[in-house]
């Protein structure tokens, strides 16, 4: 299998006027509404793309942020035009998908770990620590492990609760694949999937906003988030290591160095994500899942449409709300492959 090697944060001169003009003007505005579904990780950022492209082109895209689990089971019983997710789907997913898929990567971001200590603001969290706390292995916030990274930090004698996600979600996908990469025991006993079998019974929040809101209320908690979510319900996040050894914060800057090196597969899909060299450690790409087959023409002629303004004008809007940008080089072979493969029946 090819790899598309591709610097995620640098623009790259590539000419995409034939496949836009073969998409349409952006400008030409159509009447059309998509109906869409999915991943939470993503939901500050698409909230702006379809108040923006109804602006532009008059599509109307309604975008329920259900979680990817939920979103990909939509996309499989064929009740939404496209699904968002942070997961790829798997292959048997794939093969229930009764009219093809295309993926289409919007955007990079990294997941943030929140906690709530009173009088604790900064912490540092160490890639042995940070997956025996969520295994379940450390569970008092004093224990010597976090203390000796937090030298001079007066941690408190409070049980460690940790919040995760209640629905199958892209955004936890992510966060337990780095936990897996990390520790081999935090992999065999937990391991990285969308709705993990947690330890110690941790508390449970629907998508990203319901995690935040838990952690914000609750004393000695613990979880993650998108970290716009973290921004949005001023959260306290930890500063984490990374593989050269620094404790570093989910800002825009480490996330567009931890995903500078990241390689795609043919089918956009990542190969090298769950620690990366360098930058914030945990980081992630979100997709469009849309069909190869629609049911008229002006249902693909619009979704085709979505797409060329997402992965164009959209892109704009990216480092405004912290995520990252598609590269403009994988941009262009993604609309190649959407006007190709994208159609009526």
């Amino acid at each position: 299998m090819v790899l598309l090697k591709t610097i995620w944060h640098h623009a790259l001169t590539v000419t995409v006027a034939a496949v836009t003009l073969s998409l349409g003007t952006v400008g030409e505005v159509i009447a059309q509404t998509i109906e869409g579904a999915g991943a939470s990780f993503p939901a500050p950022l698409y909230e702006r793309y379809f108040q923006k492209l109804k602006e532009d082109t008059g599509i109307t895209v309604n975008y329920n942020s259900v979680g990817s689990g939920k979103g990909i089971e939509s996309f499989i019983s064929d009740t939404v035009d496209f699904a968002g997710t942070d997961a790829p789907p798997v292959a048997a997913e794939i093969e229930q998908m009764p009219k093809g898929v295309v993926m289409v990567p919007t955007a990079g971001g990294a997941v943030a770990v929140v906690y709530n200590l009173p009088g604790v603001t900064e912490l540092k969290l160490s890639q042995l620590v940070l997956p025996d706390i969520f295994a379940g292995k450390i569970t008092k916030w004093n224990d010597r492990r976090i203390a000796q990274d937090n030298p001079g930090v007066d941690l408190p004698d409070l049980p460690i609760k940790t919040v995760v996600r209640a629905d199958g979600s892209g955004t936890t996908f992510i966060f337990s694949r780095h936990l897996s990469a990390a520790s081999p025991t935090f992999s065999r006993e937990v391991g990285a999937s969308r709705k993990p079998d947690w330890p110690k019974n941790p508390l449970k929040g629907d998508k990203n906003d319901g995690v935040a809101a838990l952690v914000k209320e609750t004393e000695g908690a613990i979880g993650y988030v998108q970290d716009s979510f973290a921004r949005q319900n001023n959260l306290s996040t930890a500063m984490l290591e990374n593989l050269q050894g620094r404790f570093v914060e989910p800002t825009l800057e480490e996330a567009n160095i931890a995903l500078s090196g990241l390689r795609f597969y043919q089918d956009f899909t990542p190969a090298n994500e769950a620690n990366p060299d360098d930058g914030y450690p945990i980081v992630g790409v979100t997709w469009l899942l849309v069909k190869e087959n629609y049911e008229t023409s002006d249902q693909a002629t619009a979704v085709k449409k979505m797409v060329n303004w997402v992965l164009q004008e959209g892109q704009n809007l990216n480092n405004t709300l912290e995520y990252t940008r598609v590269p403009e080089a994988i941009g262009a072979k993604i609309l190649e492959k959407v006007e190709t493969q994208v159609a009526n029946q």
